[in-house]
């Protein structure tokens, strides 16, 4: 750290800037704000979004809550007590499914009133850094801590080895917090990470956004589908080449069409009736992009609403979530690894002592399981012990 070349806080602010608009359209999309491209094929301009769809924030709930973090086991340094003060079973939770969602979740590391460490999350479009691929802490760091009405920033901190510094909008003086951890006190808690993006990838990838889109569409299809469902259009032929002709708009979405008089000329009104509309082609559509969006993110289609057969058992449960059972263990390694760079922090922060990483290789983090065991596993446990 000590031969590090510090970037500055302009340079960590362009950075947000960039990603900023990337984490923010994830969370429109968790929250089931977003509106995807229309075509404008069959629908016109003025007609509103009416349609919503829950699969990205299913993806993201669906592993998140799998994801419980216990304990620390072999706790040399005293983490568990830092973390059981500092309201855990809020903080992980939130760090995991924004994690999950922005690909990076913080964690920010600040001393209370008497100095005790304190920690809390800062959401991925608030916070960057400089990241030291080896220990998965951070060179240096930004984040925003207090917003205005206006989402302005108010309270800024950029982090260093030895220091945060506190910019507060429109105080002249900044507020600096000398420490002795080593590393910056913001942590970052990373999903996916590798080489080329150690900063990790999110759950809701580009994929997931473009069958939510295409699947959206087809809602939005099969609700104007409805209406000629519910009312079948009639027709009229052998009217009076004087009647009233209808706009194209109002003639594809009128309950009755007229037409002009017949090429007979035998001056007789015909009544008819177009064939009923079947909506089975939507369900079929939709049942399809399910189908792709339950394979992008090791789900099933019964957990996207569609019932594939009946109640099963607690294995065969398992079986259909093999794959999330793996990416739910691959999630846990990594954000295992962040939360002991938080607590080994804090308890540098706490014991006012620079401690080195490697001294905690034997403390290793403890989560609780993936599936809940059910009566006859329990069962089948017990007859293997007895043998």
């Amino acid at each position: 750290m000590a031969n590090y070349n510090y970037k500055g806080i302009e340079y960590l602010k362009r950075k947000l800037a960039i990603k900023q608009s990337r984490v923010q359209l994830r969370y429109k999309y968790y929250e089931m704000k977003n509106v995807p491209r229309d075509f404008h094929i069959s629908t016109p301009d003025g007609l509103d979004w009416f349609a919503v769809l829950g699969w990205c924030s299913k993806a993201v709930d669906s592993l998140s809550d799998r994801l419980v973090f216990r304990e620390f086991a072999d706790d040399n340094f005293g983490l568990n007590e830092i973390l059981r003060l500092n309201n855990p079973d809020v903080l992980f939770s939130a760090a995991v499914k924004g994690a999950l969602i922005s690909a990076c979740d913080f964690i920010y590391i600040s001393p209370d009133e008497s100095g005790y460490p304190r920690l809390q999350v800062i959401c991925g479009d608030r916070a960057t850094g400089e990241i030291d691929p080896i220990t998965g802490l951070l060179n240096e760091g930004y984040a925003v801590l207090e917003v205005d009405e206006h989402d302005a920033p108010v309270l800024e901190a950029y982090f260093t080895h030895d220091r945060t510094e506190y910019i507060r909008k429109g105080e002249r003086r900044n507020e600096v917090y000398s420490h002795v951890a080593g590393y910056p006190l913001l942590v970052p808690i990373i999903y996916q990470p590798d080489a080329k993006r150690p900063f990790g990838h999110s759950r809701i990838s580009r994929a997931c956004m473009n069958i939510v889109g295409s699947a959206l569409r087809t809602i939005k299809r099969s609700e104007l589908s409805a209406e000629f469902y519910s009312f079948p259009q009639k027709y009229i032929t052998g009217l009076d080449e004087d009647a009233e002709i209808l706009e194209k708009w109002r003639a594809s979405m009128s309950a009755l069409l007229t037409f002009e008089v017949n090429s007979d000329n035998d001056n007789h009104v015909h009544v008819g009736q177009f064939t009923q509309q079947s909506m089975e082609p939507y369900v079929s559509h939709l049942r399809m992009f399910a189908s792709l969006f339950a394979g992008e993110t090791g789900l099933t289609l019964d957990d996207l609403g569609f019932a594939t057969e009946n109640p099963s058992s607690a294995e065969a449960i398992k079986a259909a979530h093999e794959n999330l059972r793996l990416t739910a263990r691959a999630a846990q390694r990594t954000f295992g690894s962040g939360f002991l760079n938080a607590g080994f922090l804090s308890a540098c922060m706490r014991d006012n002592f620079t401690y080195k990483r490697r001294q905690l290789y034997l403390t290793t983090p403890k989560w609780e399981p993936i599936f809940e065991a059910d009566a006859s596993q329990l069962s089948g446990i017990g007859d293997a012990i007895v043998k």
